[in-house]
């Protein structure tokens, strides 16, 4: 995977890690399948991004991304349930491309957030990018409130001195 930092403003980024080339039958061990998706389990957020221009004419996107979700699945139930958002490319170069996402988000049974966006001349990436933020900054802010939050220790130990070396007297 390629590692890489995203600036959002001054104060604000996150790391990002793009895993190109996993392929069916990675879960199996298929092309590098386990490396690749090893790393997709240290990350809070999966964004599964998709041309729906592909080169070739005879290449189902829909079926090469369920495809890669079962790959998911097959690999690690805890993985294939993390956030997962569709990110569909390319929607400068396919005609009535409303139309083409609608049949794709149909076709597919996404149900988590959708973005559209071409990355190439960067129509929708900076409200993915935000979008992205938003919701790290919420994981974060979750775990640090889990985190802090305190536990009222047993009754029986609520009015027990706690003794430390420092000052127990030992003579």
């Amino acid at each position: 995977p390629n590692l890489g930092v995203v600036r959002v403003d001054a104060e604000r980024s996150f790391v990002i890690a793009d895993v190109p080339g996993l392929i069916e039958g990675a879960a199996e061990g298929a092309g590098l399948g386990h490396q690749f998706l090893r790393h997709l389990s240290r990350t809070s957020l999966l964004l599964h991004l998709v041309d729906i221009a592909p080169f070739d004419e005879a290449t189902d996107p829909v079926a090469e991304a369920k495809a890669i979700v079962n790959e998911l699945k097959k690999y690690d139930e805890e993985l294939y349930n993390k956030p997962r958002w569709l990110v569909l490319n390319k929607t400068d170069m396919v005609e009535d491309s409303k139309d083409v996402i609608k049949k794709f988000v149909q076709d597919y049974g996404c149900k988590g957030p959708v973005f559209a966006i071409s990355a190439i001349s960067g129509v929708g990436c900076k409200e993915l990018t935000y979008a992205m933020m938003d919701h790290l900054d919420e994981v974060k802010k979750t775990a640090l409130e889990l985190e802090t939050k305190e536990i009222d220790p047993p009754e029986q130990a609520k009015n027990e001195p706690i003794i430390t070396e420092e000052h127990q007297d030992f003579n």
